[in-house]
């Protein structure tokens, strides 16, 4: 019975070997640009993670069940631990890959990554090395690459056994090391510097495809491919069908819009929405504005991604969407005018089992699904669902009109029921691909910043597309970002959110009615009346740092003046000017962030007021401050700033800002 059973076993074990996966360098660059393998849902023991610097004091308590230090925000040093001298940034277990390496601030002290239990290093450079493009094999543009002060690595880097990355304390600030974990007896090669020749062409092709084919059909043509061209005309409060028999799978879908132009579009681009049943479900899986669909909001932003785009020529989607039975596509229109576009749809033969194959979603909300957890206040979920699926992407929509840093908030990734996501971002603007709240547009394969109106006041559109770093998920999956500014500052968040679910399993997302879709991101640029401009009243002298405009969107005239490279006991000495002899109230704004100092204000030499302490944790204004009440005579005043210190949880850079100055003439 015994020998038996152990030969049971070993043809069990060996079926088993038989069927495991074997993926070389090859198919793994080939990952980052396979819409289509998207669409195959996961199998046990697939996943996809993050190690990064986020701040260790946020901790899930077991014995309470509560959320500790949910919102903490020293997200720029974390580590697992010291070892030896150097920093534990990531350990990992294989077979995997490292699928993205980011950093905000990359430094001269050198990252070495140790794969497979190796005593020697198979990487070992100054971490800014990694991202400049003097290194092969992380030398292709568009896999590498520096996106508004965020710095990119794309390149996959397999181990088979085990993966640890150790860095020197002259490592910089912020590092994510985004990796896959695929099933266990899954063979993948051991990274190596010095790839073949045909690893390299492979990097090159997916370079090439990644750049120059960007806007264009990423795939070949297919056999039995079908083209369907249309012109669309919806009157308003109307809709229109088309229907597509299967099996099949939508590879393209291409819409220029007809009767309405770019100022038009702010608007109707949200009256205006697509949906997609697919095999005869009751509930749309796509629901969306159409405008948001395509990857970008508010109105028509040109951009181009690998997945998604909006261009001169109109919009496309290249996600790859089967179906068994049938795919009912609907356009309709809320807006109260005729709306008129061109649309084309490519669709073409399935070429894997369709039993194996999730269906696509897309599906635009706002504040769905808040967690219930108090502690987890901060925590926006951008897509909660349950089943068997693959996390794609998110378009996040910001209105921000206060101005101010919106996006410090980390992103969030919860798999299969976890107590602790294991995805813990760094801030909003990190997880989006670039850094330090920069409001520069760019536009990238995987992400983008499409729109930035003023500064990041107003309204700021960003994109992240998980290709190759796709999130599985068996059971359930919850992909939040942190939003430190509730609804009523008014700071609003709206997203559409890409995923691949298994057929038959209905995500939770219903039709959002046209009245919470369209109008409340409407912006008008601030003017305060009676205000001088701190940049730009007259530095009359300092007795140390740098005085400079500075723009930001948000505050008064979208600038500040802003003192740097103090000390305490420094003072800057300001003029500015009364026109008419009265008794004032002294009003001032200031800035307010995590390396900003403490203060205390003189006028015309003479002491006023208390110290003030302008530590936050995110770039902020304060609310108008009355330094004084005074008489003042017609002609020229000095106002002094003085740094006394900083915050104990202060970055010690005793940084000061200065919106505006405004008196208030009293009766």
């Amino acid at each position: 019975m015994k020998r038996l059973m152990l030969l049971i076993f070993i043809l069990f074990a060996a079926c088993c070997c038989a069927q495991a996966a074997s993926l070389s360098y090859v198919d793994l660059v080939r990952q980052l640009t396979d819409l289509e393998a998207l669409s195959v849902l996961p199998e046990a023991g697939e996943l996809c993670a993050q190690f990064s610097s986020y701040d260790r004091a946020s901790k899930f308590d077991e014995t309470s069940g509560k959320y500790i230090a949910w919102d903490a925000n020293g997200d720029g040093g974390g580590i697992i631990r010291e070892e030896d001298g150097l920093q534990v940034l990531a350990e990992m277990e294989g077979p995997g890959c490292i699928r993205r390496i980011w950093s905000a601030t990359p430094g001269d002290g050198r990252v070495k990554i140790y794969l497979d239990g190796a005593s020697e290093p198979v990487l070992d450079m100054p971490f800014k090395e990694y991202f400049n493009l003097n290194n092969k094999p992380f030398n292709y543009p568009s896999l590498v690459h520096v996106a508004a002060s965020g710095w990119n690595n794309y390149v996959p880097i397999p181990y088979q056994k085990s993966c640890k990355i150790v860095a020197e304390k002259n490592w910089g600030n912020y590092y994510h090391f985004t990796y896959t974990t695929f099933p266990k007896g899954t063979s993948v090669p051991t990274f190596k510097p010095d790839l073949s020749g045909l690893e390299l062409a492979a990097l090159a092709t997916a370079d090439r495809i990644l750049t120059q084919g960007l806007g264009l059909d990423p795939a070949p043509a297919r056999k039995g491919q079908a083209r369907i061209e249309r012109k669309i005309s919806i009157p308003a409060g109307k809709s229109v069908v088309l229907k597509l028999e299967g099996p099949r799978a939508i590879t393209a879908l291409k819409i220029k819009p007809g009767n309405f132009d770019a100022k038009a579009a702010w608007r109707l681009l949200r009256q205006v929405t697509i949906s997609i049943k697919w095999d005869g479900e009751r509930l749309p899986s796509v629901w969306s504005p159409i405008g948001d669909f395509f990857g970008t909001a508010p109105g028509i932003n040109e951009y181009k991604s690998l997945p998604l785009g909006m261009t001169k020529d109109g919009f496309y989607s290249y996600w790859y969407m089967p179906f068994e039975k049938s795919a009912v596509i609907e356009f309709a229109n809320e807006s109260g005018q005729i709306v008129t576009f061109d649309i084309i749809i490519m669709h073409a033969p399935i070429e894997r089992e369709v039993r194996n194959l999730g269906r696509f979603h897309a599906k635009w909300h706002r504040d769905a699904f808040l967690p219930k957890e108090p502690e987890r206040w901060i925590d926006w979920p951008m897509l909660v669902t349950k089943g068997r699926g693959r996390f794609c992407g998110v378009a996040l929509h910001v209105f921000n009109p206060k101005g101010g840093w919106w996006g410090e908030g980390d992103e969030k990734f919860w798999v299969d029921g976890e107590k602790f996501p294991s995805t813990f971002g760094t801030g909003s603007e990190d997880y989006f691909g670039y850094a330090w709240g920069d409001s520069t547009l760019f536009q990238n394969c995987f992400h983008n910043q499409t729109y930035n109106q003023n500064f990041n006041a107003g309204n700021i559109s960003v994109n992240r597309w998980h290709i190759a770093d796709n999130v599985p998920f068996q059971t359930s999956f919850e992909a939040d970002i942190e939003k430190y500014f509730l609804n009523d500052r008014p700071t609003l968040y709206a997203c559409t959110v890409y995923w691949y679910q298994a057929p038959g399993e209905q995500d939770l997302y219903l039709p959002v009615p046209v009245t919470e879709r369209v109008g409340y991101y409407d912006y008008k640029i601030p003017k305060i009346e009676g205000s001088v401009e701190g940049e730009d009243l007259k530095v009359l002298s300092k007795t140390g740092g740098k005085v400079q405009k500075q723009e930001l969107g948000g505050w008064s005239n979208n600038a500040q003046l802003w003192w740097t490279g103090a000390k305490p006991g420094d003072i800057l000495e300001l003029a500015f000017p009364v026109k008419k002899s009265g008794r004032f109230d002294v009003k001032v704004r200031l800035t307010k962030a995590n390396d900003y100092g403490i203060v205390q204000f003189y006028l015309d030499g003479r002491k006023v007021g208390d110290a003030f302490d302008l530590y936050e944790g995110f770039l902020d204004r304060t609310e108008e401050i009355l330094i004084d009440s005074a008489e003042l005579k017609a002609g020229e005043h000095k106002l002094a700033i003085e740094i006394i210190g900083a915050n104990e949880k202060a970055i010690q850079a005793y940084m000061f800002g200065l919106d505006y100055l405004r008196l208030q003439r009293r009766k």
